[in-house]
C-alpha cells in the first residue's frame, strides 16, 4: 500500500525508499500520493507508466546473481539497489556492472582484529578462476592471511552487530568449523559490490557444480540472512554444570553459539535435523533442571541427546520456539545428511 510516489520516474514507492529517492533529486522527484497536489500531467505520466514499465526498462540487464533488497533488509541494501538502479542505471548497461561480474576483485577493507577488536585496513582479493576469497595482513605480502573458498562462502550484512552502517559479516569453514570476519568500507557502493562479486562468484561455482540447476533453484543459495540470532543461556551435555549466557546463531540447519557476538569462532555447533529423523523442539525445560537464572526454557530433542536452553523473556522463547519448528518442520536435503554426520558427534 504505498503512499508515496516518484513522479519522474512514474513509480510507486514506500515510506522508507520516499527518503532514499528523495536524497537524488535529479533523477527521482517524490510526492505523497494523498497529501500534496497532483496536476494532470503528473497524473497521466503515472498512469501511462508504473512499477511494471519502470520495472521492465530499468532491470532489463539485471544479472540473476545481484541481491534485490526487500523492505526487511538494511538501509545501506535498499539506498544502493535504488542508486544503481535509477541513478547509475546499472541494469540498463551492462558494462557498468564490471565492478562485481567480472570473476576478479581486488581491493582494501576495514577488518576487525580477532583478538583487539580494532578495525585495520587489509587487502582483499576475491578470484572465480581460483574459487577464493583471499586476505592479506601486509600489502605487500606473498601468503594470505587466509583463504576462503568460495564453495563455503557466506555474506550477510550486519550494521547494528558490527556497530558500523557498511558492516558486513563473511563466514567459511576452516578444518570443519565456522570462523567469522567482520569487515566494513566508508563507501556504500563499493562494500555492496563485494557483496554482489561473492553472489556473483557463489552463482558462477554453483552452476558448475550443479550444471542441471536453473537460476530459481541457485539463487537462494547465493547467500544467506541469518535465521534468528541473540542471547540464550545453555547448559553442557550432563545438564549439571549450570547455564551460561551465549549469543546464538541459526544458519539454516547450524545452532552456533558464542561467548561475544563478534567472535571469530563459535564455541559450538548443534545440528538441527527434521522430525522424520527424530529431532523435536518443546517449550521448557525437565523438571529437575537447575542452574538457570532464565526463566522461559526450550529444550531441542536429537537422537542423541537433549539440549537446555532458557530465554530471557517469553517474547525471546517463542521467536526461538517458531524459527526451530520451522527447521525441524523441513525435509532434510541428501547433502545436509553429510553435514549431520560431522555435527551430531561435537562437543
Amino acid at each position: 500500500d504505498p503512499d508515496w510516489a516518484s513522479h519522474s520516474l512514474g513509480i510507486f514507492i514506500c515510506l522508507n525508499c520516499s527518503g532514499i529517492h528523495r536524497n537524488i533529486p535529479q533523477v527521482s522527484k517524490v510526492k505523497s500520493v494523498r497529501l500534496d497536489d497532483w496536476d494532470d500531467a503528473q497524473v497521466e505520466f503515472m498512469a501511462s507508466n508504473g512499477n511494471n514499465v519502470a520495472k521492465a526498462k530499468y532491470e532489463s540487464k539485471m544479472p540473476p546473481f545481484y541481491y534485490k533488497p526487500t523492505f526487511l533488509d538494511c538501509q545501506l541494501l535498499r539506498e544502493q539497489w535504488i542508486r544503481a538502479k535509477y541513478e547509475r542505471k546499472e541494469f540498463i548497461h551492462s558494462e557498468k556492472q564490471e565492478p562485481y561480474s567480472a570473476g576478479y576483485r581486488e581491493g582494501f577493507l576495514w577488518k576487525r582484529g580477532r583478538d583487539n577488536g580494532q578495525f585495520l585496513s587489509r587487502k582483499f582479493v576475491l578470484s572465480e578462476r581460483e574459487g577464493a576469497l583471499k586476505y592479506f595482513n601486509k600489502n605487500d605480502a606473498k601468503e594470505p592471511k587466509a583463504i576462503m573458498k568460495i564453495e563455503h562462502l557466506n555474506a550477510t550484512f550486519q550494521p547494528a552487530k558490527i556497530g558500523n552502517p557498511h558492516g558486513l559479516q563473511i563466514t567459511y569453514l576452516k578444518d570443519n568449523s565456522t570462523r567469522n570476519i567482520f569487515v566494513y568500507h566508508e563507501d556504500g557502493k563499493e562494500i555492496v559490490d563485494w557483496f554482489n562479486a561473492i553472489r556473483a562468484a557463489r552463482f558462477h561455482y554453483l552452476q558448475v557444480a550443479f550444471p542441471g540447476a536453473s537460476d530459481v533453484d541457485l539463487v537462494p543459495k547465493l547467500s544467506r540472512n541469518y535465521l534468528k540470532e541473540g542471547y540464550m543461556e545453555k547448559t553442557g551435555p550432563k545438564q549439571t554444570e549450570g547455564f551460561k549466557k551465549r549469543w546464538f546463531t541459526m544458519d539454516d540447519r547450524r545452532l552456533m553459539y558464542f561467548k561475544d557476538p563478534l567472535d571469530a569462532f563459535a564455541r559450538g555447533e548443534v545440528f538441527i535435523g527434521s522430525k522424520e529423523n527424530s529431532y523435536k523442539v518443546l517449550e521448557g525445560l525437565p523438571p529437575s533442571t537447575q542452574g538457570n537464572h532464565w526463566q522461559h526454557g526450550i529444550t531441542i530433542v536429537t537422537p542423541d541427546r537433549k539440549f537446555l536452553f532458557a530465554c530471557e523473556t517469553e517474547d525471546d522463547q517463542l521467536e526461538w520456539i517458531t524459527t526451530f519448528q520451522k527447521v525441524i518442520s523441513r525435509p532434510m536435503l541428501p547433502q545436509e545428511y553429510a553435514v549431520e554426520a560431522h555435527f551430531k558427534h561435537k562437543p
